[in-house]
């Protein structure tokens, strides 16, 4: 197998859009498995507009030498003042870059699949928040990472009284055709990111987690790939911008060729907000006549 044909694969499990892979295998996660860790996913967020910037370097044990990646993910989410079912309307847009060196090869690097997307996010009660997104990842000419298009889905739910932020977060993507130009298979995938933090002041700390797997498929000769980490994460609100790290590690992995470690940073800046919510209405003082 070639150098860029392992790269190509490489790039496919890593998820350019964002998790690596030697050998015969190659993963179809677009979407990153992990990169929602330590977002309230569930929750809406306020009206307006909102940068986030989610930048992970991860070295797979691989022998005799290791499989890197740098997988960068700036994204904007517009919170719209407008409701369906009563719940917030978010727009979601997200252009992921991508750097990986397969065993130790040269690296190479381009732009992942674009990801659009709309999302409603729902407040419950008693703290509880439940989302659904629904989108696309666009097709790709960059030949390192997935090429094909992919419908993506995301069911999550978040509780955040308290200071707390636990959230789970399903990742579901299916592959709109699953051979790609140079003749790549992809399977559809399933990820699931686990968040349980709590702030104390402006800091915030908790474990973290994510799985991911590959989904059954009838190539009797793609071998499904899958992975489970745990981690810690550690965060400051500078206010009003935030900033949080975590490092994760695999603890299983499937067809991978070893295990991942990866440390993560992110960057929350709202931007100047869209529109206010809606503010209570000030009691009006109690004139009398005498």
């Amino acid at each position: 197998m070639t150098a860029r044909r392992v790269g190509l694969r490489l790039a496919a499990a890593c998820g350019i859009g964002l998790g690596l892979a030697a050998g015969q295998a190659s993963a179809a996660s677009s979407a990153q498995p992990g990169q929602t860790v330590g977002l309230p996913a569930g929750a809406p967020l306020p009206i307006g507009l909102t940068f986030i910037d989610t930048s992970s370097f991860g070295s797979r044990d691989i022998r005799p030498r290791s499989t890197d990646s740098n997988v960068n993910l700036p994204s904007f989410i517009w919170a719209t003042p407008w409701s369906i079912a009563e719940g917030r309307l978010q727009f979601v847009v997200l252009q992921p870059i991508t750097a990986s060196s397969t065993r130790g090869a040269a690296y190479q690097s381009g732009f992942g699949q674009t990801l659009l997307a709309a999302q409603v996010a729902w407040k419950l009660g008693r703290d509880l928040n439940v989302s659904y997104l629904l989108g696309a990842y666009l097709p790709s000419d960059t030949r390192i990472v997935i090429q094909n298009p992919v419908l993506h889905q995301r069911f999550a739910v978040t509780y955040n009284g308290g200071g707390w932020n636990l959230t789970a977060n399903i990742l579901y993507g299916t592959l709109l055709d699953t051979t790609s130009p140079s003749g790549t298979f992809y399977p559809d995938f399933l990820n699931l990111d686990l968040t349980a933090t709590k702030k104390f002041g402006k800091w915030e700390v908790g474990p973290v987690a994510f799985g991911s797997t590959d989904l059954p498929t009838r190539n009797p000769t793609y071998r499904r790939q899958g992975q489970f980490a745990v981690g810690g994460l550690v965060g400051y609100n500078f206010g009003p911008v935030n900033l949080q790290a975590y490092v994760t590690r695999d603890v299983v992995q499937r067809n991978y060729g070893g295990l991942e470690t990866r440390g993560w940073l992110r960057l929350i800046v709202p931007i100047v907000p869209i529109a206010t919510e809606p503010a209570a209405e000030a009691p009006r003082p109690l004139v009398r006549r005498f």
